[in-house]
């Protein structure tokens, strides 16, 4: 992190290490397609060039937010990356995560496979100094709570709910009533000990890893507002000045690792475990998540509107045909 992106760029030219950064370590779907990633690139490289990940969004000062801009400035050449965190410096990726506009895993695989779709997305990324690869689901983000589970939006006034730090889905939970809140594990953990923390919005496999039953969190709402996917990209600045063979061996591999991550196996697993560690699952009705929507419906528009009018359409039309 000592390197501004100019010495970065000066340093790239030199050297054969291409630098792969996951805001997640191997441990968690996400984290585990980047090392795929970078062993089927390795693999086949021949040593002629190697792919290191770098976990933590420690090439993005250990900011998940930050990682596209740290992409695009050349502190790092390759990364895969949540879609919903990259919408902070990127929104039209953040069509993918549109409240409420999945509401099954076969909707979530329809959106994320979606041709046209994802090639709008990449040619607005082009312009903004990324390339990108390859989409796969991430999964559904779930409403972990300590005292009850989550049914109705007056379920939510008042309540303190740890969120990521994204603007968008701040002004979503604040349109409900809750109280969003940005900090860290060590910060959350603090705050639930002391009873100023009440909930928190997550994958289920980052509440298994975290041991989120253990801290309080015995109660877990599948409410559909958040599903999200994966998004394998490179530097552009980096990928113009490849091979062609390269460029194709990097892409294939990035296809094939997208194909084998299996976040929503692996999401659907988390699950299981938390049940049997004594966490309370529920699932809303289509009626009680058709309220939320409703609840939330001017943080809605203002999301779609950053995404834009033509995508969020697009996005829409792929999620009914999947319906039918």
């Amino acid at each position: 992190m000592a390197a501004s992106p100019l010495q970065a760029q000066d340093v790239n030219a030199g050297v054969t290490e291409l630098r792969l950064s996951t805001a997640l370590a191997p441990t968690y779907p996400l984290g585990r397609a980047g090392q795929r990633w970078a062993q089927l690139v390795n693999e086949k490289a021949g040593g002629t060039f190697e792919v290191k990940q770098y976990p933590g969004a420690t090439l993005a000062a250990r900011d998940p937010g930050r990682e596209f801009g740290a992409l695009k400035s050349g502190l790092a050449e390759l990364a895969v990356g949540s879609a919903l965190v990259w919408s902070a410096q990127f929104a039209p990726v953040g069509v993918y995560a549109i409240p409420w506009l999945t509401g099954s895993a076969r909707e979530q695989e329809a959106l994320a496979a979606d041709v046209p779709l994802r090639e709008s997305v990449f040619a607005q990324m082009a312009t903004a100094g990324v390339i990108g690869l390859a989409v796969a689901p991430l999964g559904e983000y779930v409403l972990a709570t300590t005292k009850a589970p989550i049914e109705t939006p007056a379920d939510l006034k008042g309540l303190h709910v740890r969120v990521v730090s994204l603007r968008s889905l701040i002004e979503l939970y604040a349109a409900l009533g809750a109280v969003p809140q940005s900090m860290n594990f060590a910060q959350a953990q603090a705050a639930l000990a002391a009873g100023t923390l009440a909930g928190q919005d997550a994958l289920p496999t980052t509440l298994v890893a975290t041991r989120a039953s253990v801290s309080g969190m015995k109660f877990i709402t599948r409410w559909g507002a958040f599903a999200d996917v994966m998004v394998f990209a490179a530097r552009k600045a980096s990928w113009d000045s490849w091979s062609e063979e390269r460029r194709v061996l990097v892409r294939n591999a990035a296809e094939q690792a997208a194909r084998e991550v299996n976040a929503l196996a692996r999401e659907e697993a988390a699950l299981e475990q938390l049940t049997k560690d004594g966490v309370t699952i529920l699932r809303l009705s289509p009626v009680q998540r058709h309220a939320m929507r409703d609840a939330a419906q001017p943080a809605i528009d203002r999301w779609t509107g950053l995404v834009g009018a033509e995508l969020a359409g697009t996005a829409q039309a792929v999620v009914a045909a999947a319906r039918k």
